[in-house]
Formats: structure tokens, sequence, C-alpha cells
């Protein structure tokens, strides 16, 4: 009997330990354009619970749902052209994106909400350093956080409307600057990824709303997903786990306030 039990105990004990409380990670890769073309940074996605046809109502929200791209509101609430050019030229949606430097408060690059609010600045706390470091506190509302503030208000609604039919917590996360997320903790099951608002690249607008399974073996690993968009030329295709669904032109704006 001793010796049985020996034998039972080191069967065991080199039996794979499987637990029901394993977790699983999803790697997310995105990325529009050619081979060349670097990973899609600062860009926010969701992982929902239930599969596209589960969420069915939700995709025709995100479909339908309207759409202020970043240069029409910046254009609506009057910023100069400059201000809207040093945005799109890291594809920042804020004016915290980046850090303000010397040049855009003065020289042929200045951006003249900058230069106005550093001026304030300096006047304020004696030094035209700490003026330009300081100068977002002296910028108006719409100018400083308008936009972020109507971003987070559109995917509130669409984050209310995936929690109550999901009947989950919706993940999110942010790529990195190549393009790069990571979803953690996650059971097996079929999930629903998007980005609910669409995402601005280039010239045009891209929804994702892509379903994907987490199978339970796939628990010892990493799971990696790569997005890409309809016009994505890249010859390893059959990588591709998810393409974009909706690809349109941005809508028209009127010209910048002067």
């Amino acid at each position: 009997m001793l010796l049985l039990a020996c034998v039972a105990a080191m069967v065991l004990g080199q039996s794979p330990a499987v637990t029901s409380d394993a977790r699983g990670v999803i790697r997310l890769r995105v990325k529009v354009g050619d081979t060349k073309a670097r990973g899609l940074q600062r860009k926010r996605f969701f992982l929902i619970k239930g599969s596209l046809s589960d969420n069915q109502a939700l995709v025709q929200s995100i479909e339908q749902h309207g759409f202020v791209s970043r240069d029409c509101y910046y254009r609506g609430v009057g910023a100069s052209e400059a201000l809207i050019n040093w945005l799109k030229q890291s594809e920042c949606e804020s004016v915290y994106c980046r850090e303000v430097e010397a040049k855009d408060i003065e020289g042929p690059e200045a951006v003249p909400e900058f230069q106005q609010a550093a001026l304030l600045g300096e006047k304020e706390f004696g030094s035209r350093e700490l003026g330009r470091k300081w100068l977002t506190v002296n910028l108006k509302d719409e100018l400083r956080s308008g936009y972020y503030h109507q971003q987070q208000r559109d995917l509130q609604t669409l984050l209310k409307q995936a929690e109550a039919l999901s009947k989950a917590p919706v993940q999110s996360v942010m790529t990195d600057t190549n393009g790069t997320a990571f979803f953690t903790d996650l059971e097996p099951g079929v999930y629903m990824i998007s980005n609910l608002l669409p995402t601005e690249v280039g010239s045009n607008a891209i929804i994702w709303n892509c379903s994907i399974e987490l199978k339970p073996d796939d628990l010892a690993t990493e799971k990696s997903y790569l997005l890409a968009n309809l016009g994505n030329k890249d010859p390893r295709d059959k990588l591709v786990k998810c393409r974009s669904t909706s690809e349109k032109p941005l809508p028209a704006c009127p010209a910048a306030s002067k």
C-alpha cells in the first residue's frame, strides 16, 4: 500500500497543474499601411465579452455614431492653423500630447495660442521658461481639453451599452510607440475587439470590430492578434486576424477662424 501511494504521488506530481482560475493574455498589434508602416501608436482599443452577433446592437451604434474629427473640432472652436498643424505633427488629440518647445512660442513656427499663454505665464511666474512650461493653464478650456472631454462623453455612451449587452466589464488598452498593447487576466471565451470610436489615420477614419476566441489551451501562452486596415498591402496578410470593418474619408471642415 505504501508503494502504491508513493507511485500515485509521483504521477500526480508529474501531471500539469490545471486550475479553474487560470487566465490568458492577448497581445494586440495594430498596423495601418504597407510593410514599412509603423505600428499605430497611442490609440485605444477595447475588449468586450461576446461575439459580434452577441453585440450586434453595439456594432450598429458604433457604425452609426456621429463623428467629429480632431481638425473639425479645433477649427470649430477657433484654433489657429498653426495649432492644428502642431497637433497633426504627432497625431495629438490634445496639447498634453507632447512638450511645447521654445520654437513653438517664438520664431516662424510659433503657435499664436501658445505665445499668448506663455506671455501670461511669464507675467504670473516671473520667468519666461516657467511661462512656457506651464502655458497650458492659461489656455482656454476648449483648446486645452475640450476635444478629450467630447471624446470621453461619446465613449461613455458606447461603453455603457457594451457593458449592458455583455453583462461584463469592458477592458481597454492603449497602444505603445510600436502599436502594441496587451489585454491581460482573461478567461477563456469569445470576445469582440473594437476601437468604439473611429481612429483617424491620415485622411481616413477607421473602425475595427472583430470577434476573437480565447480557448483553454491558449491560457498557457500569449495569444497574438494583428489588426490591419482594408488598404494594407502586407504580403503577410495571412497573419492578419482582424481587418477594419469601415474606412471612410474624414468629413470636410470649415476654414479655421481668423
